[in-house]
């Protein structure tokens, strides 16, 4: 199904000569991948502590794309400037986890925890059976419709309105189980997608 990874290819071209750059000057894939987790933990921490003032949600679009472009970045030195290791497999999984969680249950802060929760595990879902794909023999799996890139839009969108003062808050709690739905929906997916792959 279709998802926004798709345009990966195009945005780390956009990106190759700063990891080109950051190779150079001796950075490593691991640090970036720390530091992108550093940062969605801060900003988390962060909107969380001053939730009560809206404009405090702009660091969440800014932030997402950040990170978006940091675990590009990683990616191509490891794959690009030979420093894949299995040090940096668990650290890219484990990390992208860590950080999806850091920025999604800060938004418990001002919609129904129990629907934040719900999303931020079905996320966890989605990205476990990616990556079980590798186990299985069919390789990583990102299918749709709802994977890391469509998750930071949608969070970046409602954080870009509530700093705005656009918020609908009659929607409120049906915002987040939506987005588990779709999550949810988009781990049977990759499972599907692996078991035809591996021929099972």
């Amino acid at each position: 199904m279709p998802t926004l990874y798709a345009l990966k290819p195009a945005f780390q071209a956009r990106l190759r000569p700063l990891a080109d750059r950051l190779a150079g000057a001796g950075v490593t894939a691991n640090q970036i991948t720390l530091l992108a987790a550093a940062l969605s933990i801060a900003t988390g921490l962060v909107v969380v502590a001053l939730a009560g003032y809206p404009l405090v949600f702009l660091l969440m679009p800014v932030v997402l794309f950040v990170r978006m472009a940091l675990n590009a970045i990683d990616g191509m030195l490891a794959r690009e400037h030979a420093q894949a290791s299995k040090l940096g497999m668990y650290l890219n999984e484990l990390c992208d986890v860590v950080s999806d969680l850091a920025l999604i249950l800060a938004f418990a802060t001002l919609f129904p925890a129990w629907g934040v929760v719900a999303f931020a595990i079905a996320a966890m879902l989605v990205e476990f059976a990616g990556v079980l794909g590798v186990a299985a023999g069919s390789g990583r799996n990102y299918a749709g419709p709802f994977g890391k890139s469509d998750r930071a839009l949608a969070l970046g969108v409602i954080a870009f309105l509530i700093a705005c003062g656009l918020w609908v808050d009659a929607i409120a709690p049906f915002v987040f189980p939506v987005l588990a739905t779709l999550s949810v929906v988009t781990a049977i997916n990759r499972i599907r997608g692996g078991l035809r792959a591996g021929g099972t």
